[in-house]
C-alpha cells in the first residue's frame, strides 16, 4: 500500500509539473505505456493468489484511474494556456478594412476578355476555334499564301527570322495568324468556318504597335459562299462587339497576295473629346481588311477554285480593344502594372456571353 501511495504522488507530482503536451506524454507513456510503470503492476495480477488479487486489484485499477484523469486534465490545462498565450500575442485589429478574395481582387487582361467576347460571338454564328505554332515555316507563312519572293513582307526588318539551317531554310515567328488558315485548309475537307485568335510577331514598335500583338482572323470555305455572306457576318459581329443596335459599314478597294478581290471595312463613329462611339456619327473609321480566298491559296492547300471558293478577314484584337474600351496606348498592355490591370480589366467570374452582355 505505501509503495503504491509513493508511486502514485510521483506520477502526480510528474503530471502536474509537465510544462507542455510533449513532457505530458512521456508521463503518460512512463506509468501507462506498454512498460510502464503502473502498466507493469497490472501484469503482477495474474501472478497473484486469489485473496491478494481482490485485494491489490483495486487499488492499481484505482491508481490507473486517477492517474488517467490527472493526465487528461493537465492536457486540457496546458491547451488553455496555449490558447491564452496565442490571444495574448496573435492580435486582430478589427478597425481594418476586410480583405477581398482572390476571386474579387484578380483581374482578366483586356486582351483574354476580347478573346472570349470574339470566341462567344462566332461561336454563335457556327465557327470554330483553330489554332497553330508560333514558330513557323516561310511556306506556310508566305509562299503558299501567294506572297511572291520579292514581297517587302519577307524583309528582315519587318520579320524576325531564326538563324539558316545547315540546308539554309530559315524558321521565323509568324507575322499573322493566316498561316493557320493553310494548316487548316491542308488537315480538313471543305466545308470550313473557322476563327483562329492567336499571337503575331513584327518588327515594329510605337504607340500603336508592338513587335508582339494579338489577330483574330476568320476562313469560311464551301461551295456557295460569297460576299454577301462575307458582308453579313461582319455587320453581325460588329453590332455585338461593339453593343450597337445598328452599325453602318462601308468596303474600300485594297489588296492582300491572299485574297482576290481584297476590300478594307470602315464602320460610321463620331469622335468626341477622345471618346469614339460606333453606330453614330458622320465620321469612318477603319477596323479591318477582308476579301475572297485567292484562287492560289486554294490550289496550294489542294483544293479546286473552280469546286470551291471562301473568304477570309483579319483584325487586330489589340486595337479592337482600344476602340471599345477607351485605351489611348498599346503598349501598357505588356506592361504587367497592376494598376492599369485593375483599372482596365475584368472580374474573373464574369464569363461574356450573347445573353447577358459581353463587357458587363
Amino acid at each position: 500500500m505505501t509503495d503504491l501511495r509513493a508511486l502514485e504522488t510521483e506520477l502526480l507530482a510528474a503530471a502536474a509539473a509537465a510544462k507542455d503536451e510533449a513532457a505530458l506524454e512521456a508521463v503518460r507513456v512512463a506509468a501507462l505505456g506498454r512498460n510502464g510503470s503502473v502498466s507493469a503492476l497490472l501484469k503482477t495480477l495474474g501472478t497473484m493468489t486469489p485473496e491478494a488479487r481482490k485485494e491489490q486489484g483495486p487499488l492499481i485499477n484505482s491508481l490507473k484511474d486517477r492517474l488517467s484523469a490527472a493526465i487528461a486534465a493537465r492536457k486540457d490545462a496546458l491547451r488553455g494556456l496555449a490558447l491564452e498565450q496565442r490571444l495574448n500575442t496573435e492580435t486582430v485589429d478589427v478597425t481594418l478594412p476586410v480583405r477581398e478574395p482572390p476571386a474579387e481582387i484578380g483581374r482578366v487582361h483586356p486582351i483574354s476578355q476580347v478573346v472570349d467576347e470574339l470566341t462567344a460571338i462566332f461561336a454563335d454564328m457556327g465557327f470554330a476555334v483553330a489554332e497553330g505554332p508560333d514558330i513557323e515555316t516561310d511556306d506556310y507563312n508566305f509562299t503558299k499564301l501567294n506572297f511572291p519572293e520579292s514581297h517587302p513582307a519577307r524583309d528582315m526588318h519587318d520579320t524576325f527570322y531564326f538563324n539558316p539551317k545547315p540546308d539554309g531554310s530559315r524558321l521565323l515567328l509568324r507575322t499573322h495568324t493566316s498561316p493557320v488558315q493553310i494548316r487548316t485548309m491542308l488537315a480538313q475537307k471543305p466545308p470550313i468556318r473557322v476563327i483562329i485568335p492567336g499571337r503575331t510577331y513584327r518588327s515594329d514598335s510605337d504607340q500603336t504597335h508592338t513587335p508582339m500583338f494579338h489577330q483574330l482572323e476568320g476562313l469560311v470555305i464551301d461551295k456557295g459562299s460569297h460576299l454577301g455572306h462575307l458582308k453579313w457576318i461582319l455587320q453581325e459581329f460588329c453590332k455585338a462587339f461593339f453593343e450597337v443596335d445598328q452599325v453602318k459599314m462601308r468596303f474600300r478597294p485594297s489588296f492582300f497576295p491572299f485574297t482576290e478581290p481584297s476590300l478594307e471595312l470602315d464602320i460610321q463613329c463620331q469622335r468626341d473629346k477622345g471618346e469614339i462611339r460606333f453606330g453614330e456619327g458622320e465620321d469612318w473609321m477603319e477596323i479591318l481588311g477582308c476579301g475572297m480566298v485567292h484562287p492560289n491559296v486554294l490550289r496550294n492547300c489542294g483544293l479546286d477554285p473552280d469546286e470551291y471558293q471562301g473568304f477570309a478577314w483579319g483584325l487586330g484584337m489589340d486595337r479592337i480593344a482600344m476602340l471599345k474600351y477607351g485605351m489611348p496606348d498599346l503598349r501598357p498592355f505588356f506592361e504587367a502594372d497592376v494598376r492599369w490591370l485593375a483599372h482596365y480589366g475584368f472580374r474573373p467570374l464574369d464569363f461574356p456571353t450573347l445573353a447577358g452582355g459581353l463587357s458587363n
